[in-house]
């Protein structure tokens, strides 16, 4: 569900209607977390860590009022719930577009997680949805990135924030991951990403 936000009293409608007019609204920022309880924790419980911190992202998303909000023909929506959208590697070096709902449980989300991951590896093409009430994620577990960019179609109003996870490096026995999240400037500020990351990283510590 959602509830349409009334642009002539929100707090925020001289920023949404300056950044909203923008071609490139989207602004981005880049951190280190650290993932050494996360990825212990995530192999004492035998899961993946992929979708251990997937959840936390999910979590700390859904806490987060503005992560909520998307721009829909001109106007801005408040959902009720924010889901995934996560890449999904195939064998073929190929990915697909995934569509996870966020469930508060950790191990409800993950057998939900499994069945989608198991549906994209067995298909192939992106399967693209019109949905906005997602994240997009996804995982370069290749690369120790300090830096991240996004293939951007201008002609597409797009809205969702973009998040994206590097390799794991392992200094001393401390796990520290690379954490780059790209939101639309009209709907939040960098006050709000840094919430974000620091809720990422609480959640990530527990």
């Amino acid at each position: 569900m959602k509830t349409k936000i009334n642009l002539d009293t929100w707090y925020r409608k001289d920023h949404f209607n300056f950044f909203n007019s923008f071609e490139e609204p989207f602004f981005g920022a880049t951190a280190n977390v650290e993932v050494t309880v996360a990825y212990q924790k995530a192999k004492e419980q035998g899961v993946s860590f992929f979708l251990y911190y997937l959840h936390c992202i999910l979590v700390a998303a859904n806490k987060i009022e503005a992560f909520k909000y998307r721009v829909e023909n001109g106007e801005v929506f408040l959902y009720n719930q924010i889901n995934c959208s996560a890449t999904i590697g195939r064998a073929d070096t190929t990915f697909g577009f995934s569509y996870i709902d966020y469930k508060a449980d950790l191990n409800e989300f993950i057998a939900v997680a499994q069945q989608e991951i198991q549906r994209i590896q067995s298909t192939t093409g992106l399967e693209l949805r019109p949905v906005f009430d997602v994240l997009h994620v996804s995982a370069i577990p290749w690369v120790n990135f300090t830096g991240l960019t996004h293939a951007r179609s201008f002609s597409f109003k797009d809205s969702m924030p973009k998040i994206s996870l590097g390799k794991i490096m392992d200094e001393g026995g401390k796990k520290t991951m690379a954490v780059s999240v790209t939101v639309h400037h009209g709907l939040m500020d960098g006050r709000q990403v840094g919430e974000f990351i620091d809720l990422f990283q609480q959640l990530l510590n527990q």
